[in-house]
């Protein structure tokens, strides 16, 4: 690989690692100062969840003040949490005393395993809608797709997924309405975050495959004498799916939304449903290791999106080098 390559490879990774770097420093003042800023005594919250509400007294509250080093001066406080990441430390949980990496490494992959479910499905819901939309603009089938989707991105996740709770699980009795335990618990959970992502992908394809399909490359491909289904597939899928390979990357991202609240709704035992209990019992090193992982992922789907469009469009990577 020549000098140029090497520079053109190196530039990308480069920025990418600068992005995580300032990813974690501004994720973790974030965190802290939010935490901190919540009302209430964090010692009586951190003395509930430890030893429960009844115990949660002042006395508890003390001693879980004087163990933690809670009236120390927030400011050396979130030095030390800066020392500790300098360290690849993400520190201990203040309820269970357990390391938050390795909490947030079992809740990462049931969220990522339940990522894995709703992502591809909402593809295989969306893309193909979004095809047939683009190709016949105007047509039934464009309207139908519009107006669904204009449907699902209206309704909240939670609504959708009580929705499903109540036919699936309440009404007809086929799937459970929560837990982990098999596969048939990924069904309602991935189905509720699939077809809000659905909906925008097939909007997103509709509108890309309609722009290619009208491109003067597809008008010469089509004088040329190719038929219809040849000149999709040779020429105007792969300049279709620059836009739907970004989207799809943002999707990912935007899971993390819906995570928080599915996760909750469903008993997920994921990284979304534990920020939420830590955020209640005030446990500040999980909740800002949660936040700074999610930062993190997000740093690295953008890269892979990135790698991605340019694989398919060897052009953009020419430019940017």
């Amino acid at each position: 690989m020549d000098r140029h390559n090497w520079r053109s490879l190196l530039r990308p990774i480069l920025v990418r690692l600068l992005q995580a770097l300032l990813v974690a420093l501004i994720v973790g003042a974030l965190g802290f100062a939010l935490m901190a800023a919540l009302p209430g005594d964090q010692a009586f919250r951190l003395a509930a969840a430890r030893y429960g509400p009844d115990m949660g007294d002042a006395t508890a509250a003390a001693l879980v003040r004087e163990e933690l080093g809670l009236d120390r001066p927030r400011a050396v406080q979130f030095l030390d949490w800066i020392g500790q990441l300098l360290r690849l430390d993400l520190g201990h949980s203040l309820v269970t005393g357990e390391p938050v990496l390795e909490e947030l490494r079992g809740q990462l992959g049931h969220t990522l395993s339940l990522a894995a479910v709703a992502l591809p499905l909402s593809a295989i819901l969306g893309l193909p809608l979004g095809i047939l939309s683009g190709l016949h603009p105007s047509g039934l089938a464009d309207r139908v797709t519009l107006g669904l989707s204009v449907l699902l991105r209206a309704v909240p996740a939670y609504a959708l997924g009580l929705l499903l709770v109540a036919v699936f699980s309440i009404r007809l009795g086929w799937l459970p309405p929560a837990g982990f335990e098999g596969w048939r618990e990924f069904i309602l959970p991935g189905l509720t975050l699939a077809l809000g992502l659905a909906a925008l992908s097939a909007r997103v394809t509709r509108d890309s495959v309609a722009a290619v399909s009208t491109a003067p490359y597809m008008a010469f491909a089509r004088w040329k004498g190719l038929p219809e289904r040849a000149a999709v597939l040779r020429h105007g899928l792969r300049n279709a799916a620059i836009p739907v390979v970004a989207l799809l990357g943002f999707q990912l991202i935007g899971l993390i939304e819906g995570l928080i609240i599915v996760e909750s709704l469903f008993s997920w035992p994921g990284i979304g449903h534990a920020l939420v209990h830590a955020i209640f019992a005030r446990d500040v090193p999980v909740v800002q290791g949660a936040a700074l992982l999610m930062g993190l992922l997000f740093v690295l789907v953008n890269a892979l999106v990135d790698l991605a469009c340019a694989t398919i469009d060897p052009r953009r990577a020419r430019a940017g080098a």
